[in-house]
């Protein structure tokens, strides 16, 4: 991690200022979830509000910034173009109610399961994805109703703004700490972009839109006439009315609308106040999905997946920050914190959300600590939509992308460019995998368990051939003294390792440095016992601990265990 994301004191003024700076960037954010999850942008905002200012309130921790989420609208828009977005609300409160169970049974200690070589490919595969998805910040709305590179100059602007935010967020922390350097640098460059868009020629803007430098307020807008052009060529393809199929300015391409269409797509998005949000039974726009077994089993697939997806990637987002605050959050109160603020929003006609790591990133990075940094950020979140509307449309995406590309440089851990070749290559592997599969698949949770799997088999594997014993004899008896847990993957080295044919009468198997894991290992020992006796030998077992023991002891219907006197465990009769 860079410097910047130093140990910082919590204050209160940190976590006021770093809560705004972290709502400038909620906005954009929220609402291109809310796209990717194909419902509209008022669920996105509204969903981010509810999730960030419970889960600051509640969570295990201070500091975190929960939001609207990639990874569960990815989940979401499968819901909502099977079944209808009627049957997103109730499968999001039952997603908060899995969540708040699992944090009851205190089952969040289970994100200690996760290798180191999981976070790595995690932080490093997450950098990467938020960079990619700042792509879509250097677009703008073409002729054709698609989205398309900024022309010359823009592009030019546009980079040169993004470098300058960069800039400024890495050397105002030298000068003075006063003031965050993200809310700082999104001051500095609105101001120049806002002179910029206000007296540039009118050949620097060759597209026709509104602003040289393009706006959170132009993105937004863009975007969604952009899916009312795909959305009306679809309506297209799909009709069944003889005089648009027999058009042949239509038919020769119907990925392409004619300029007219297109016009009409445009001009159906207007830019309209955000009503407020309200429960969503109550909520006309909506219509109830009916609440029966037949509505439960269809959204509890989902609510299992959405549960598990957000606690993994909350889970996953508070050991990362733990490791750079050098604090310690709790996640199980974590799990009950992201149940209580799902519940709650799906209760408001919300998508549901999760922790979000780049911007907890950029609060952490901005100095907020506590949870009021949280809080400041829910709340300024709602009132830059509700009652600030004209301000935050004016601030340009050059900034907040020069703010996202510095969470890149913080989140990718550049030690393993020159770690690689130091670590076990079953590692490097498993780092590569996680990587790579939150790159192309952008869903962390399949990624992370993934991860944990292939090392969990890898660890397996090595222990599997690692099983071996000291042979060496006290008096009349052989001992085998084993080394190496025996387990499921282990047994047939075990069963390898005796010799019930050309033993000796008495044959002992010491535990002293190993131990019985399983039901695979204890049914191995059942039959090599068992081939021992067929032999008309005697075998003991030595040195089993006070679990192994009582792992076999509870397997009674395989072998009866007494303890003799010198403290070794003998088997006296296999069943």
């Amino acid at each position: 991690m860079l410097a910047y994301f130093s140990k910082h004191t919590a204050s209160v003024k940190d976590d006021i200022l770093s809560g705004f700076t972290v709502a400038l960037a909620l906005v954009p954010e929220a609402v291109a979830f809310a796209f990717v999850a194909g419902v509209p942008p008022t669920v996105g905002l509204y969903s981010a509000f509810f999730i960030g200012f419970i889960s600051s309130l509640t969570g295990g921790r201070p500091g975190m910034i929960s939001g609207a989420t990639g990874a569960m609208a990815v989940v979401v828009v499968s819901l909502v173009a099977m079944h209808g977005i009627q049957y997103l609300f109730p499968a999001v409160i039952l997603c908060g109610l899995l969540q708040i169970t699992v944090g009851v049974l205190r089952l969040g200690k289970l994100i200690r399961l996760v290798p180191h070589s999981v976070m790595l490919g995690f932080v490093n595969g997450l950098a990467i994805v938020i960079g990619l998805a700042q792509i879509g910040s250097f677009k703008t709305l073409g002729v054709d109703g698609k989205m398309t590179f900024l022309p010359g100059t823009s592009l030019t602007i546009m980079i040169f703004l993004v470098a300058l935010t960069m800039s400024i967020i890495l050397l105002l922390p030298r000068m003075t700490k006063a003031i965050p350097s993200s809310l700082a640098a999104i001051i500095v460059v609105s101001m120049i972009a806002i002179g910029i868009n206000k007296f540039a020629p009118e050949n620097w803007n060759p597209t026709g839109q509104a602003n040289v430098v393009q706006t959170v307020d132009d993105l937004m807008m863009n975007n969604l006439k952009a899916k009312a052009v795909k959305d009306a060529a679809l309506a297209v393809q799909t009709s069944e009315n003889p005089e648009i199929q027999n058009d042949p300015q239509i038919t020769a391409d119907l990925s392409v609308l004619n300029e007219e269409q297109i016009s009409t797509a445009m001009a159906s998005v207007k830019a309209t106040a955000e009503p407020l949000p309200m429960l969503f039974f109550l909520d006309s726009r909506y219509v109830l999905a009916p609440l029966s077994w037949e509505t439960f089993m269809i959204i509890m697939p989902f609510s299992l997946i959405l549960a598990g997806v957000g606690l993994i990637e909350s889970l996953m987002t508070l050991t990362l920050i733990d490791e750079i605050t050098e604090t310690r959050g709790s996640g199980n109160r974590e799990c009950i914190g992201q149940g209580a603020a799902n519940i709650v929003c799906g209760l408001f006609g919300g998508m549901g959300g999760c922790a979000m790591i780049g911007q907890s990133l950029i609060n952490v990075n901005s100095g907020g600590r506590g949870r009021l940094s949280g809080v400041v950020a829910a709340v300024g979140l709602l009132t830059l939509v509700v009652l600030l509307k004209p301000v935050i449309s004016m601030v340009p995406m050059a900034a907040l992308v020069g703010v996202m590309f510095m969470v890149v440089i913080g989140t990718f851990e550049w030690s393993t460019l020159h770690t690689w070749n130091k670590v076990p290559k079953s590692d490097v592997f498993v780092m590569v995998l996680v990587a790579g599969y939150t790159v192309l698949f952008h869903n962390l949770a399949i990624a992370v368990l993934l991860g944990i799997v292939v090392q969990a088999l890898i660890f397996a594997w090595h222990h599997a051939t690692h099983m071996m014993a000291d042979i060496h004899f006290e008096d009349d008896t052989k001992v085998y003294q084993l080394h190496g847990p025996l387990f499921f993957a282990s047994v047939s080295s075990f069963r390898e390792l005796l010799d019930p044919v050309n033993d000796p009468p008495f044959v002992a198997i010491d535990f002293y440095f190993s131990r019985v894991y399983d039901q695979s290992a204890i049914e191995s020992i059942n039959k090599i016992a068992e081939r021992y006796r067929q032999e008309g030998k005697e075998l003991h077992l030595r040195n089993l601990n006070a679990d192994c023991k009582r792992m076999i002891e509870k397997a009674g219907d395989l072998a009866e265990v007494e303890i003799s006197e010198d403290q070794h465990y003998h088997i006296t009769k296999m069943i």
